[in-house]
């Protein structure tokens, strides 16, 4: 089999973890690292180049090469958007990544430049727009859509006939009930649960619950 050789964008620990998985769970071979120049702290990651973004197709020509920028949630996720979209008007195509362990239902729509880790369930009718990220362990209820440019992290539970808006975050363990619409660049802390249609640029924020504290040094004895 010719392996696809593959451009990870970004030299954080989710440009590494990209990199194992797309080379141990796809058809694509990272031959290198990129980084925007005034970022770029390193020449090596991992035995491959960290080149500048700028000037990659200098280096890699867009015709024999792919890219997936491995940027997380910063800026509301405006960041990855912005390298996509740079790295597509130079003239690269865009891969994704869906691991071999999740459960993707057969009529499942996937957007371009999406990364689905193991564990995630996608159930029938799901659609998922261009550039989003399921962390692991999700739950994404049965005639639901991700919008473009979405980060979702673990252990997220997404009822059915549930929308997700654009360029939102969704924390871990957050919850959203049947039939909601979650407006444009929402964001949902840790633990949130969403009951009903929230406007767009909501932030919603648990509260924290009390530390965990000691109560006893020592509640059983230990046999001499």
């Amino acid at each position: 089999m010719t392996r696809r050789k593959l451009i990870i964008v970004g030299d954080s620990a989710f440009a590494e973890i990209a990199r194992e998985y797309f080379d141990a769970d796809s058809d694509h071979e990272v031959v290198a690292f990129a980084v925007e120049q005034a970022y770029r702290q390193r020449e090596s990651l991992h035995g491959l180049p960290v080149v500048a973004f700028e000037t990659l197709a200098e280096q890699f020509a867009p015709s024999g090469h792919s890219v997936f920028v491995a940027v997380t949630y910063t800026q509301l996720n405006r960041l990855r958007a912005r390298l996509s979209r740079a790295a597509r008007e130079q003239g690269y195509g865009l891969a994704s990544y869906v691991s071999s362990r999740a459960f993707v239902w057969r009529n499942v729509v996937l957007g371009e430049h999406c990364f689905v880790f193991e564990d995630n369930t996608l159930q029938p009718f799901v659609r998922i727009g261009d550039d989003v990220v399921l962390w692991s362990g999700n739950h994404i209820g049965h005639h639901s859509l991700i919008e473009e440019h979405c980060f979702v992290s673990s252990h997220v539970v997404v009822s059915g006939f549930c929308r997700i808006g654009a360029y939102s975050f969704l924390g871990v363990n957050a919850t959203l009930a049947n039939n909601v619409t979650l407006g444009r660049d929402n964001w949902l802390g840790p633990n949130t649960v969403v009951m009903k249609d929230t406007a767009d640029g909501a932030l919603f924020k648990t509260e924290q619950p009390e530390p965990a504290r000691v109560s006893a040094t020592r509640f059983f004895k230990v046999a001499a």
